[in-house]
């Protein structure tokens, strides 16, 4: 054998084969002849001999456990599960993941059942759905990401986006911040700006900062390895070894007999000096040799210097005969013989002392470590294992088990949070879509999860299903690595490597403290103890140490800082009051008592770089993220190690989530947070009252409410703010949100304000100090605020502005705002007013750098200093010494001058590298340092005592401190404003103050008051808002028109001098509104019929606005108000842009820039249309008239050009060239201003010559239009203006005089002055939230608004003639209203009691209403208030749809689309049913009644009354709905069009468009004179009925309601009866006598059985006919009407059998916004095949044949029949078409009146039309 030494060994032969391991390697037992066993013995199978009596004992005597194989099960209980080993366990502990038995039996389950939204690996585990083939292996097999389409395009990051070098996008901000966002620190790589490390730090070439001293130590701790790259070999320090391998190892650790080295090298060449290792059943001798254990105490001298024996040995006295049945030979436990000679041994977990038989009693047994779980109790002759609460004793009586349900392991995957069993392959997401998520925990009970995103610096939380997302902490983070959760008093720590901290706060946030902060580097990984009031944490900074304190920060204690290097994760074992931390460089699992001491290694090979760590039960958890796996291993051993799950994206922090893993404990702090005003922290035996950050304790149990002092200081991303209140000066972050580049600060302890400026937003905010109540004071025309300062006397801002050479001043809140300083300013940096003297100082860093001082109303400027200055920064004012201070970052000085600039001095001059912001408080100075990256304060006078107050802080900027101690003053602007009308502002003695206005309006003569305005000045839109550059001053300032309204898309502009308001169009929000030129007064004048409204133009003078719309192609005028809106041009215009009036010559101008762009001119009423240009132009976007040069001035963005002509378009000419992209275009005085999307600037330029180009604005992102406005200048004379031209609406100007003219569609009367109210005759129709009116009166057929309110989803339309009203059903909110013609007076007619209500009638002579429900099946009427409702028909309906009444006949018709479409008729009292039509009907939509020609349409065929002489009118309609007629006219809405069509009623040609371009139009009517006329019985005095009166062709009959109403209800004047009922029995209203009746009885049966016959005899006519004509397998064709509620339903047709229900799609309710019917996905296959008589029209259809049974999905034949009742008068009798009927070959359910047709068919298709064979049947289609 080998010894330690690497010597070898001897030993006396006899000891060979004697079953000891003498040799420490087993060689001397190898090989050797099993002994034979006495009978007594038992023979163990790897040939030990034991007692018979051991076997089955539980104990593994064998130490192969054959002594415990074969042995008899026990009996179960009834609710335990037994294993196949024998052992029993709760039935609970089956299959729930956990090898309870030890042989696994317990876990032989059938795999569970993915859901449907889980994919299957193919190791039988359930992943979600989406993680398939998504780049991820998530399976543990990889089967997720097998077969996966191969062509899946790369993910290409946007443009604001970077690509991590494994294909992430992340934020391209985050690339090259310091932060490893990426994961793999790809975007930390090739960043010339990286963040300095730390002194003491050495910089990965990934940005990554590590210990300087594991630079060229061998080992890779850079991710790129570049620590271990240009290495010389003499790198390792004075008190390290260097390995073989290059690596750097503790000099201590050489020869200490482990592998530190990894190669052996630190233990090779070792001097004979340490004790030799023995094997664990050897003995060590005094010399050092081994001996096997059984030789100790057998009274031989084995080890030759008798140490193995007495005395040096306990032994006991030896007798001669020697027997194990004898006292059990001595042994405290078993006893065997060998060789004659007793050997004692112990129970499984127990040890043999030094001397060999332990027979003193069992106080001296040892347990061997581990053996049990958690706990061990001894007994007398043995020991007993227990358990902690929350646990219970596994079957083995050893390993503890957690009761609850099964753990789950948490993890944090940096891009998402995941869960997964350990014990099996369950694998799901908690929360995905993140950025970068490092650190870890939950919260058991209130069932959350926290953890810390290390890109946005937050700390996030959400409930532990994935809802409920929220931020917790959102400011003053920079690497918050560690978080920490305390379950029993509900708080949140967390450690922050960044900043250096430890801090706590609650659950939520609030109460947010810096609990840690002094002596900490790197704190990483954080784990309370909330139980024992105890935190630790790790710290892997320059002298790593893990530590611990109580849990309000006091006992700090450092437990391990020695062979520690990079100690990531820590977790406690609660049950088993230990700790367990990983070490990342060492590559080792350590463990140790929680106060430090027994600390052992655990695991120290296969770790590269472990991460996080957490324990439950008896194994660890850990994460790597070398390898990107989880790993488990037996936490006392650190054997059975096993990969939990490999291949993840980026392991990060983990936990075991499960109860145990928090359990209960004392609550210190009890129910009423320990009488704390804030925070309540426990320490290890009671509990400490703590305040927020920087907040002082007033109390032992309170804290002040507001802070007094505090500095503040401006960190570009944040404001923070150190409060002096406290001894710790910790900086504390202001929660500001959408801080960018903050700059300057300044503060107003009156308010609690904080102010502060931000150069990325170019914005001006304000907040109060703890973050409340932030607001944007100023973000209007700033384009690099770098100063500010806070008049705190008068309330007043000022501020620098480095971009445009500025010093403006406003109040506080904004207002008022008004540039001071203009002139001889280059890039002005800080500013201070020192409202004692009335002066303010500003430094200017320009060409010739320099300090200014002039009066806070800028007044007497001056230069004070000049000399010696590079980069003034900061300035500060002493008031007490009367002196300026100024830091120079270029000079690296601090100095300071009397407010003169006299007596000029240096105060500090050295170790100043970048000084920035400058403050002074008491008697210190504070400035900030760029380079220093630090805050620093010294003695205001000598400069000395300088001290650090914070440093390690990035991008500081400026700093004040806050306090309540400024100096008060009296000054003239306290009383009356000083006299002012706006701004009173402060200036030196003996002046006192003067008085300013706002930007560009002037002061007046008596040198306090204001103009009310600008009076000559531009005003232009600029997309999301209006802004004004007054001419009255000598500079050019934008100002916003502050309207209170959101914009979105505004357009064009236009103003009107008089009243000074201004119009704009927005083309997003479909509106022209108008509002005064303060903002105020702000209207929506147009709000209804607009597209795109480019151009914008008002006449001042005739007091009108027209405006062109590219949508509609159209040019509208109306009245300033927006009334009485009329259609001036409509035909022929491409794309109106611009528009110019001329009021005094009548003329208005626009460009067009449609195909053939071109400049056109007419009078202002529209009439005399003239193109006046139309070559050479491309885009003419802007567009005015120069009156006094009577020239045409127009901009064109294509040609580049702005050109002139004359008023007539000769003597065209080019003004300007090239400019780049000109939109708005305007003229005043002798220069035009233009608008430049290009230069995204204003320009302006003479107006003759095109020369002396200047730049009036720039950096105007979003400019459009642009008008030039003098109010002093005189308006002309209005051609209308005396009683507006004695028009009665629109009075316009045309070239010679002026015309009337009339609101859209309405004509004007023959005196050609005035007008109707409304036109004469016109349609009326529905379109989802609108009800709209065409005029048929004029020719434009433009659509007008009715103004009723509250519309959703109109679905179906009548009116009433006698009383003027629109009645109109609406399913969104289920009523049928009505309303004035004009939209006024809206009521509710039927409220309750509605499903879907398709169809609406007016009987305008009975005075009542009647409807069609298609939810409920039911034909309803009820008077024309709503009174008085009866269900007429509700049997034998099947979605009944449209309805029309004919109250002349007494006829009632409606159509039917359900299962058999049909349309029937009926009396007006629902009696005398008859169906019409019943075949070849598809969806009959609409129908209407032509009584002029006494026939009915159905869309769009016509028939009689009766439903004979059936006729096509036109086919290829693609989806009409409703349909009126009027004069020779048939009127329809179509769906697929979307549009208003019409066609020739008697011929079926000339079809046209109406109206195009319309969403969700429904019903459609026609409202005219000639309409509602003729009357019947019930047209006067209601026929004498008391409620319901229904006229029939020759009589009336009276009806009385379903509800009684409390009226006595009568059935007619003469004829009454008892109303014994609910309903009423109808009786015709006749005088009869008794015998009249008799008679008439048998009348009317002879009639019945003569009407019998007839039908019979027309069915079997009407069977012959039809078999003629059509296919029995017609019967196969069904339809599905299209949803208009729903929004996404595709109808598909389908041919099946006859029986079978038809496949009907209902209407569904919708809460979009905009109600509708339907959408645009109604495809064509709702299409309409109608029938034609027309050979060629057939031959353009595509056929279509289709299997029986077969789906036909893509053009599908398909019938649409729409129909839509109206009626008028006229008369109608059922025998005046008898001869006809003779005549004719067919009834009106035939087919077609042409025999030769019948095979034909069409359909519409999708696509383009395509002949086809034809089929020889119609139930081919």
């Amino acid at each position: 054998a080998v010894s330690a030494f690497g010597e070898c060994t001897c030993i006396p032969a006899q000891w060979q084969c004697d079953g000891d391991n003498d040799c420490g390697d087993h060689s001397d037992e190898d090989g050797c002849m099993l002994p034979t066993c006495s009978p007594l013995d038992f023979h163990c199978d790897n040939g030990k001999c034991i007692r018979r009596s051991w076997v089955c004992d539980g104990d593994n005597d064998c130490e192969d456990d054959s002594d415990e194989q074969d042995c008899p099960p026990r009996e179960c209980e009834e609710d335990e599960f037994s294993c196949q080993n024998g052992y029993c366990i709760r039935s609970l502990w089956h299959c729930d993941g956990d090898n309870d038995c030890g042989d696994n039996s317990d876990e032989q389950c059938d795999m569970r059942k993915c859901s449907e939204k889980e994919f299957r690996c193919s190791d039988g585990s359930c992943i979600a759905e989406h993680w398939f083939c998504d780049g991820d292996t998530d399976c543990k097999d990889g089967s997720d990401e097998e077969n996966c389409p191969s062509d899946v395009p790369a993910a290409t990051c946007s443009l604001e986006e970077f690509q991590c070098a494994y294909g992430r996008c992340i934020l391209d901000i985050y690339h090259c911040d310091g932060d490893d966002d990426c994961g793999d620190w790809s975007d930390e790589s090739d960043c010339s700006s990286h963040q300095p490390c730390r002194s003491g730090e050495f910089m990965c070439n990934s940005g990554l900062c590590i210990n300087a001293g594991w630079r060229c130590d061998g080992d890779s701790d850079c991710d790129d390895q570049s620590d271990e790259r240009n290495c010389t070999t003499s790198m390792c320090t004075a008190d390290q070894f260097r390995c073989k391998s290059g690596r750097c190892v503790r000099l201590s650790w050489r020869c200490d007999g482990e592998d530190d080295c990894s190669d052996n090298s630190d233990e090779e060449n070792c001097e004979n000096t340490g004790t030799p290792q023995c094997a664990p059943d050897q003995f060590l001798c005094g010399n050092g040799r081994c001996i096997g254990q059984r030789k100790l105490c057998n009274g031989a001298n084995d080890c030759g210097d008798g140490s193995d024996e007495s005395p040096h040995q306990n032994c006991r006295p030896r007798t001669g005969e020697e027997n194990c049945n004898v006292n059990n030979g001595g042994c405290a436990q078993k006893c065997q013989m060998a060789r004659g000679m007793v050997q004692c041994t112990c129970h499984t977990g127990y040890r043999l002392l030094e001397d060999g038989r332990s027979f003193d009693g069992h106080d001296r047994l040892q347990i061997r470590e581990g053996y049990c779980s958690q706990g061990c109790t001894n007994s007398e002759g043995g020991f007993q294992c227990w358990c902690e609460q929350g646990y219970e004793l596994r079957p083995d009586k050893r390993s503890c088990k957690a009761l609850g349900p099964e753990p789950v392991l948490l993890f944090a995957n940096r891009i998402d949070i995941r869960q997964v069993l350990p014990h099996r392959s369950e694998y799901t997401l908690l929360l995905n879509n993140l950025e970068n998520a490092i650190a870890l925990d939950f919260h058991h009970s209130k069932e959350l999860v926290f953890w810390s995103d290390v890109t946005l610096d937050r700390i996030m939380r959400a409930n532990l299903n994935g809802s409920n997302v929220e931020e917790v902490v959102s400011t003053g983070l920079e690497s918050p690595g560690g978080l920490a959760i305390d379950w029993i008093h509900d708080k949140l720590y967390w450690t922050d490597s960044g900043t250096s901290r430890i801090e706590v706060a609650n659950l939520d946030g609030t109460h947010r403290k810096v609990l840690l902060w002094q002596n900490l580097e790197k704190p990483r990984a954080i784990a309370l103890h909330p139980m024992e009031g105890t935190i630790y944490w790790t710290d892997w900074g320059n002298t790593p140490r893990i530590e611990y304190s109580n849990m309000d920060g006091s006992n700090r204690r450092i437990i391990a800082d020695t062979h520690l290097f990079w100690p990531n994760g820590l977790t406690i074992d609660y049950a088993g009051h230990r700790m367990y931390w990983v070490d990342a460089k060492h590559h080792v699992i350590e463990r140790a008592d929680l106060d430090g001491r027994n600390r052992k290694a655990v695991i120290s090979q296969g770790l590269p770089h472990p991460f996080a760590i957490t324990v439950f039960e008896d194994s660890l958890y850990w994460t790597d993220w070398h390898t990107k796996s989880i790993n488990s291993a037996n936490k006392f051993t650190g054997k059975n190690q096993e990969i939990i799950r490999n291949k993840l994206h980026f392991p990060m922090d983990i936990h075991t989530l499960h109860p145990q893993r928090q359990p209960a404990g004392r609550n210190r702090c009890g129910a009423n947070n320990g009488g704390c005003t804030h925070l309540c922290l426990p320490s290890s035996k009671d509990y400490t009252c703590a305040c927020p950050t920087g907040f002082r304790k007033t109390s032992s149990h309170a804290c002040a409410q507001s802070l007094d002092k505090f500095l503040l200081f401006a960190r570009r991303m944040d404001i923070r703010r150190i409060s002096f209140d406290t001894d710790d000066l910790s900086d504390d972050v202001i929660p500001l949100a959408d801080v960018r580049s903050a700059v300057a600060l300044d503060w107003d302890s009156k308010d609690d304000y904080v102010y502060w400026t931000d150069v990325s937003t170019d914005s001006i905010s304000r907040a109060k100090w703890d973050g409340s109540s932030q607001e944007v004071v100023v973000d209007t025309s700033l384009e690099s605020p770098a100063g500010l300062a806070i008049d705190w006397v008068t309330n007043k801002l000022y501020w620098t502005d480095a971009g445009t050479d500025r010093i403006e001043v406003s109040n506080t809140d904004g207002t008022m705002r008004t540039v001071l300083i203009w002139e001889n300013l280059d890039r002005p940096r800080d500013i201070v007013v020192d409202p004692v003297g009335g002066f303010m100082y500003w430094t200017d860093w320009g060409a010739n750098p320099k300090i200014e001082r002039a009066g806070m109303d800028a007044s007497n400027r001056l230069v004070i200093i000049s000399s010696n200055l590079t980069w003034p920064n900061g300035l500060a004012i002493d008031y007490e010494s009367q002196r300026l201070y100024w830091a120079d970052a270029g000079m690296k000085t601090i100095e300071y001058a009397s407010l003169d600039g006299s007596n000029r001095k240096v105060l500090i001059g050295s170790n100043l590298p970048h000084p920035f912001g400058l403050t002074l408080y008491g008697e210190r100075i504070y400035w900030t340092d760029w380079q220093a990256k630090s805050i620093q304060s010294a003695d205001r006078r000598t400069g000395q005592a300088r001290e650090t107050l914070q440093d390690n802080l990035e991008n500081l900027m400026d700093i004040h401190v806050f306090h309540r101690h400024r100096p008060q003053v009296h000054t003239p602007c306290e009383v009356n404003n000083g006299g002012c009308s706006h701004l009173c502002l402060l200036a030196p003695l003996p002046k006192g103050y003067s008085c300013t206005c706002p930007t560009g309006i002037n002061l007046q003569s008596d040198g306090k008051t204001c103009s009310h305005g600008m009076t000559s000045f531009l005003i232009f839109a600029r997309r999301t808002d209006i802004r004004m550059v007054s001419l009255d001053i000598p500079y050019f300032a934008d100002v916003v028109v502050s309207v209170n309204v959101t914009m979105k898309n505004t357009i064009a502009i236009g103003v009107d001098p008089r009243e000074g308001k201004v119009y704009w169009s927005d083309s997003t929000l479909r509106k022209i509104s108008r509002a005064a030129l303060d903002g105020s007064k702000f209207e929506d004048i147009i709000t209804t019929g607009l597209l795109t409204t480019d151009g914008l133009a008002v006449d001042a003078i005739g007091r009108k606005i027209y405006w062109t719309d590219t949508g509609t192609n159209r040019i509208e005028v109306g009245n300033l108000d927006g009334s009485m809106r009329k259609v001036l041009v409509w035909q022929n215009l491409d794309s109106p842009r611009a528009i110019a009036l001329y009021h005094e010559m009548g003329y208005m101008y626009w460009t067009d820039w449609g195909e053939n762009a071109k400049l056109e001119r007419s009078g202002m009423d529209g009439s005399g249309r003239v193109v006046l240009i139309s070559n050479n132009l491309g885009w003419p976007n802007g567009l005015a008239v120069d009156k006094a040069g009577s020239q045409l001035l127009w901009a064109d963005a294509h040609t580049e050009r702005i050109e002139a002509a004359d008023l007539n378009g000769a003597n065209r000419r080019t003004l300007l060239s090239p400019v780049q992209h000109p939109y708005g275009l305007t003229l005043l005085d002798s220069y035009i201003y233009w608008t430049d999307w290009q230069t995204r600037s204003i320009h302006r330029a003479d107006k003759d010559t095109g020369a002396n180009v200047i730049l009036v604005r720039a950096n105007l992102p979003g400019l459009m239009d642009i008008q030039a406005v003098d109010r002093a200048r005189p308006l002309g004379f209005n051609k209308c203006g005396f009683r507006n031209g004695g028009c009665s609406h629109l009075c316009l100007p045309h070239p010679t005089g002026f015309s009337c003219a009339c609101p859209t569609g309405i004509q004007l009367k023959r005196d050609e002055q005035t007008c109707d109210s409304s036109p004469e005759t016109y349609l009326l129709f529905s379109s989802r939230a609108s009800i709209r009116r065409i005029s048929l009166d004029t020719s434009d057929h433009t659509d007008v608004h009715i103004p009723v309110p509250e519309l959703n989803n109109v679905i179906s339309l009548d009116y009433d003639s006698v009383d003027g009203k629109i009645y109109y059903t609406d399913v969104f909110l289920d009523v049928i209203r009505r309303s004035d013609l004009n939209g006024s007076n809206m009521e509710t007619v039927i409220g309750q009691g509605l499903k879907t209500t398709d169809g609406l009638a007016v009987d305008w002579v009975a005075r009542n209403l009647y409807w069609t429900d298609t939810g409920r099946n039911t034909v309803e009427v009820a008077r024309l208030d709503g009174s008085s409702r009866k269900v007429l028909i509700n049997n034998s309906l099947d979605e009944p749809r449209a309805i029309a009444v004919f109250p002349k006949k007494g006829y009632l018709f409606w159509t039917d689309w359900g299962h058999i479409a049909k349309i029937e008729r009926a009396n007006l009292d629902g009696s005398e049913r008859k169906i019409l039509i019943n075949t070849d009907l598809g969806w009959p939509n609409g129908l209407t009644l032509d009584y002029d020609t006494r026939r009915g349409i159905v869309l769009v065929e016509s028939c009689d009354l009766n439903g004979k002489l059936r006729q096509v009118l036109v086919s290829q309609v693609s989806h009409p709905f409703a349909l009126t007629q009027q004069d020779r006219w048939i009127y329809w809405t179509d769906w697929q069009t979307k549009s208003i069509q019409r066609v020739d009623k008697y011929s079926g040609r000339n079809k046209e468009t109406v109206l195009a371009n319309v969403e969700g139009l429904m019903d459609i009517i026609v409202v005219s004179p000639q309409r509602q006329t003729g009357t019947n019985a019930c047209g006067v005095n209601n026929g004498g009925c008391t409620h319901l009166c229904f006229a029939r062709a020759s009589d009336f009959v009276c009806a009385c309601p379903d509800e009684p109403d409390g009226r006595p209800c009568s059935t007619g004047e003469f004829c009454e009866h008892s109303l014994g009922s609910r309903k009423c029995i109808m009786y015709p209203c006749c005088s009869l006598s008794g015998e009249g009746l008799h008679v008439s009885y048998i009348i009317g049966g002879l009639l019945s059985i003569l009407f019998i016959l007839l039908l019979i005899a027309a069915f079997i006519i009407y069977r012959h006919n039809k078999s003629k004509f059509t296919d029995p397998g017609l019967g196969n064709l069904t339809y599905s009407n299209p949803s208009y509620r729903t929004s996404t339903q595709e109808v598909k047709i389908e041919t099946i059998p006859k029986p079978t229900m038809y496949n009907q799609l209902c209407y569904k309710k919708e809460t979009g916004p905009d109600h509708g019917y339907t959408k645009e996905k109604i495809k064509i296959v709702e299409g309409i095949c109608l029938l034609s008589s027309d050979d060629s029209e057939w031959d353009d259809l595509k056929q279509i044949r289709s299997s029986r049974g077969g789906i036909l999905r893509d053009h599908v034949c398909m019938k649409t029949d729409t129909v839509s009742i109206q009626a008028s008068s006229g008369s109608l009798d059922d025998t005046e078409t008898e001869q006809l009927l003779q005549e004719e070959q067919s009834e009106c359910s035939s087919v077609n009146t042409a025999a030769a047709t019948p095979e034909r068919r069409g359909s519409l298709p999708d696509t383009g039309w395509k002949h086809q064979r034809k089929p020889s049947t119609e139930s081919e289609v």
